[in-house]
């Protein structure tokens, strides 16, 4: 879906950049992408799509660092 039709972002490049480590907060998507710079309706829906694809990065960061431990009674 398209994010901001300012600037043609859709949620997907935002999760693409955020996943990358390009974009970190909205102050990067503004000046990467141009988000929210032109028009600004776009701004809450940007936040909301952001603040998901960062939840989702550090989740599967966290998935990433978890060690399988077994433990042998014997």
């Amino acid at each position: 879906m398209y994010v901001c039709l300012c600037k043609g972002v859709n949620d997907k490049a935002i999760h693409q950049a955020v996943i990358s480590g390009e974009v970190n907060s909205m102050r990067d998507l503004r000046q990467q992408y141009g988000v929210a710079s032109q028009c600004g309706c776009c701004k809450t829906c940007a936040k909301d799509v952001l603040h998901e694809a960062l939840e989702q990065r550090s989740n599967q960061a966290g998935k990433e660092t978890q060690l399988t431990v077994s433990v042998c009674y014997t």
